[in-house]
């Protein structure tokens, strides 16, 4: 069966990730103690690798990325037929990422080799393309280097002073791509991914409205900010520029509502916490419904997006400790499923 293999591959894999009771330790250690247990993790041969040339937080950032790159490489490059396409569908959320990444740098006026330091090469941009775009001069000449491709359109959004606009562009275009190259699969765990990512997208869609809506922003606005795709895209979309409060009482009653009740309601300024909340129930629902279908690609988008969370919250932690941020306001972002 084409899913048996790769199924299995992902299986093993996930006894390897992080427990959740270490994030709490790595909060009380240093950051030379921290690298030091990583070491002993899947993450050692990229510690290794790159102790040479980096330390402290950069070692840690450098190796965890280039570890999950690696990783969801291979998954790809492991998988065949529909397994593939899937995954590497998925994976181009790290393309909009890394052009993303190019823009940011180009912008602020960082160095080709500081950019691809945050570089992340787990989708169809392979690593001497990203290197070739980060030589560019300007961030007009990344965006001609994507003159006719899927990305034109939506980095054709930027006006030259800022790039909300734009970055928002390639989050719909990724998602307008997954919904369709999805979709278009006959499988039962093609619809059951579908039926995740238009999840992920109310999750996204609802941490704009935390976000915009406590800041007070125009419902335009934040509509203009939303994805469309999602189950709940039109309910979501009539909540934008809501009083914080009735934005509140207006979710209740969802199925995500349980896992943040307690904390939107008591702190209303815990919008970080919120949003670690909300991931956390997304990596619950995805694996869920990797429950219903073991031989499906739902296992393996279990554990792609466990393993992003672990990057995600390693970084946090490493990043945290450096600015030193208390372990309390650390914790409260950190995802834990």
């Amino acid at each position: 069966m084409k899913y048996a293999y790769i199924t299995g591959r992902v299986r093993a894999m996930k006894t390897k990730l992080i427990p959740a009771e270490m994030y709490p330790r790595m909060m009380n250690m240093e950051m030379s103690e921290i690298a030091r247990y990583l070491e002993e993790t899947q993450y050692k041969e990229e510690i290794d690798a790159l102790a040479k040339d980096y330390s402290g937080v950069d070692l840690i950032e450098h190796a965890t990325f280039d570890n999950m790159a690696k990783t969801f490489r291979k998954l790809a490059e492991v998988s065949i037929d529909e397994p593939s396409f899937l995954i590497l569908e998925y994976l181009r959320r790290w393309d909009v990422w890394n052009i993303k990444t190019l823009l940011r740098g180009k912008f602020s006026g960082a160095s080709d080799t500081e950019i691809m330091k945050y570089l992340v090469p787990a989708g169809e941009l392979s690593p001497e393309h990203l290197e070739e775009l980060a030589k560019k001069d300007s961030i007009q000449d990344i965006i001609s280097a994507f003159d006719g491709t899927d990305y034109a359109s939506a980095l054709a959004q930027y006006d030259g002073k800022n790039l909300a606009s734009l970055e928002n562009a390639l989050d719909k275009l990724y998602y307008f791509r997954m919904e369709r190259a999805v979709g278009g699969t006959l499988s039962v765990g093609g619809g059951l991914l579908l039926k995740y990512v238009r999840r992920e997208i109310d999750i996204k869609n609802l941490i704009t409205l935390f976000r915009m809506n406590k800041a007070g922003i125009d419902a335009a606005v934040i509509q203009e900010n939303l994805i469309p795709g999602g189950k709940l895209h039109d309910e979501l979309s009539r909540m934008a520029g809501q009083p914080f409060g009735e934005f509140l009482r207006g979710l209740e009653g969802y199925p995500f509502w349980s896992s943040i009740s307690d904390i939107a309601t008591s702190d209303l300024d815990a919008v970080s916490r919120v949003e670690a909340r909300l991931k956390a129930y997304l990596i619950r629902y995805a694996w869920a419904l990797s429950n219903y279908h073991p031989l499906s690609i739902l296992p393996v988008l279990g554990y792609m997006v466990s393993k992003e969370t672990e990057v995600s919250n390693i970084r946090k932690i490493v990043r945290g400790k450096e600015a030193g941020l208390p372990s309390e306001l650390i914790e409260e972002q950190v995802v834990v499923a």
